[in-house]
């Protein structure tokens, strides 16, 4: 519980009680507990004290010292930190969902079991060396971004995650088409055949108006996919969504394909530049695309994973 002394002084201003701090440097205050929710403690020095499981929801931090306190389980539910220093300060468990912590520095945090939902951040946030471990028995390990710092934690305790992630990494294959009626029957062939060959398909239907939400999620799509199939037959914008990937994500391999009858979109010139980007495979049917599909369209593009990203990444096709 807070030492009842040391909130009289707090309840006084910023002012009076920095000014308490410096008379009695080796007092370590105490308000552990606390509900300070609102509390305007812009610049207040509250480094090196306790303030385990104190309630801190909206209260205004800008600028305070935070450093090497003890913020365990502290509630820092949209507070405002900009310009925080909480060098070296312990967060295990401590709720800071929707925390603005623009410019703050958080290095060497212990950030264990934090929640860390909709963080406000910014490039001056400084996330040097935060402590993901418990401090137990476990070796330290550090990260340098609190955003994804518990999910690095469970990354190396948790099997199954490590199962899923190498399940997406080596077998997701971004399916990119337009779902007309006649396209979207080859479209649905491809992704049953990419089934049984033990590939994980990601169908993305382009049909929908693009918008930047929409490059965003093809972007990352992209990202965790083995390597895309972008059937370009009849579909002008996925030309132009390609851009989204091959420039950006040079590490995977596009495979286009396009119906015979159809002539080679000009802008082929441009992502022929990139390595990552294969010659397009013609299909006459159906069935010859799906004939074809391991030898011409499978085969080159898992080549090109090896090429691109080393021996790691091969796979029995």
């Amino acid at each position: 519980m807070a030492n009842p002394d040391h909130l009289k002084v707090l309840q006084q201003g910023v002012d009076a009680w920095n000014a308490w701090r410096t008379k009695n440097p080796s007092i370590i205050p105490d308000l552990s507990g606390a509900n300070l929710s609102g509390r305007n403690l812009a610049l207040a020095d509250l480094n090196d004290m306790h303030l385990g499981r104190a309630y801190l929801l909206g209260a205004n931090l800008s600028g305070a010292n935070l450093s090497y306190s003890d913020l365990r389980e502290a509630n820092l539910c949209r507070t405002i930190l900009v310009g925080a220093n909480l060098l070296g300060a312990g967060l295990a468990y401590a709720n800071l969902v929707k925390a603005d912590l623009t410019s703050a520095n958080l290095t060497g945090c212990r950030v264990y079991g934090v929640s860390a939902w909709e963080l406000k951040l910014s490039e001056e946030t400084t996330q040097q060396n935060l402590i993901i471990t418990p401090g137990l028995d476990e070796p330290e390990i550090t990260v340098d971004n609190i955003e994804v710092a518990q999910f690095i934690y469970l990354l190396l305790h948790n099997q199954k995650i490590r199962d899923v992630i190498d399940t997406i990494t080596s077998k997701a294959v971004l399916i990119l088409g337009r779902f007309t009626p006649e396209r979207k029957q080859v479209l649905d062939a491809l992704r049953n055949e990419l089934r049984e060959r033990n590939y994980l398909p990601i169908v993305f239907d382009f049909d929908k108006p693009a918008s930047r939400n929409t490059d965003e999620t093809i972007t990352l799509l992209a990202r965790v996919a083995r390597f895309v199939i972008a059937d370009v037959s009849d579909a002008k914008s996925i030309l132009q969504e390609l851009r989204a990937i091959v420039p950006e994500v040079p590490s995977v391999p596009v495979q286009p394909i396009i119906i015979e009858m159809q002539v080679e979109p000009g802008m082929f010139d441009f992502y022929q530049n990139f390595r990552s980007f294969l010659p397009a495979h013609r299909y006459t049917s159906q069935a010859q695309l799906l004939a074809d599909l391991g030898d011409r369209v499978i085969r080159p593009a898992e080549a090109k994973v090896l090429e691109l990203r080393g021996p790691t990444s091969s796979k029995q096709i």
